[in-house]
């Protein structure tokens, strides 16, 4: 489905990305994980076609993303970045928000929404749990609801891919289970989920698989488990990471 190959990338003429190689099919839920300025996001952006890369390239079935149309691109893959707590959101209503995740797919004449657009955000407001307040404006949203709402638009795309940027940041414990449960669903319809997270709890709650990255460099990927238990981990995060979770533990045993 999607493959990276000794991708580099970076901003200003400088790598931030250094020859990462991976690669999802449907139904994978990835976790890139690793020390804050390691080069997750960055990696992301590529992925989806934000940025290009420097050296390698990422495909989706075959072909480049960069070389894809935005328009073709968005039915293909699609991104959920974090809430940030006290973001600056327009004041749109949750069903207005959703339906401009149908961009892509508009089948109304004009570039307006049809009968088909409507009826597909329904149904993605009602997956992610908040029908009813679809004339609500998002501006009066709780954090986690805001976050169902942009999970919803992305689920308006149709995507096969979908591309979390710490979609759980500032979400309570409820919200953060919530998410994860959805995130899980999508991959359980077959399609492939790409996340960084920072919480390594949450990672493994979400994601089978693992790619631990070091100075933007990729020093494993695998499945979750291994990942967890390799000592890439500590190294990964320059700290005995394994020690520090098992003192955690202890406070509920």
């Amino acid at each position: 489905m999607l493959k990276a190959e000794n991708i580099s990338c970076g901003y200003g003429g400088r790598n931030v990305v250094r020859d990462v190689s991976f690669e999802v099919h449907p139904g994978d839920t990835v976790a890139l994980a690793g020390e804050n300025g390691c080069g997750k996001t960055t990696l992301l952006r590529a992925v989806c076609g934000m940025i290009a890369p420097t050296a390698g390239g990422v495909f989706l079935d075959g072909r480049d993303v960069t070389k894809i149309p935005p328009k073709e691109l968005a039915k293909s893959v699609a991104m959920l970045s974090q809430t940030g707590a006290g973001g600056d959101y327009f004041d749109y209503t949750v069903l207005d928000a959703v339906l401009m995740g149908r961009y892509a797919r508009q089948r109304g004449l004009f570039g307006e929404t049809s009968e088909v657009d409507r009826d597909a955000a329904a149904r993605c407001i009602d997956e992610v749990g908040l029908s009813g307040l679809e004339d609500k404006k998002i501006t009066e949203l709780s954090g986690g609801q805001l976050q169902r709402v942009l999970l919803a638009r992305a689920f308006a795309q149709e995507p096969r891919v979908l591309l979390l940027d710490e979609p759980a940041n500032h979400l309570d414990i409820k919200s953060r289970a919530e998410l994860a449960v959805l995130i899980r669903r999508f991959a359980e319809r077959g399609g492939a989920v790409i996340g960084v997270y920072h919480d390594l709890s949450y990672a493994a709650l979400t994601s089978d698989k693992m790619l631990l990255m070091k100075d933007g460099r990729e020093l494993f990927f695998g499945g979750t488990e291994d990942a967890l238990r390799s000592e890439k981990l500590a190294e990964a995060f320059g700290t005995d990471v394994r020690g520090y979770m098992e003192n955690i533990s202890k406070i509920w045993q």
